[in-house]
């Protein structure tokens, strides 16, 4: 099993390290997330909007 990502990564570091293109990872509404977004932010709002 592969580790879990550290919370403190952010959305572009994680994209680069991946191999990802960037934008790859993206907001509800659909659009691009920003870069400097850390990666507990979005599993946070991720967890509060799925209870």
């Amino acid at each position: 099993m592969p580790r879990k990502t550290r919370s403190d990564c952010t959305v572009g570091t994680f994209e680069r390290k991946n191999g990802l293109p960037p934008g790859t990872i993206r907001n509800e509404n659909g659009r691009d997330t920003r870069s400097d977004k850390k990666i507990g932010t979005i599993r946070k709002e991720y967890d509060e909007k799925n209870k």
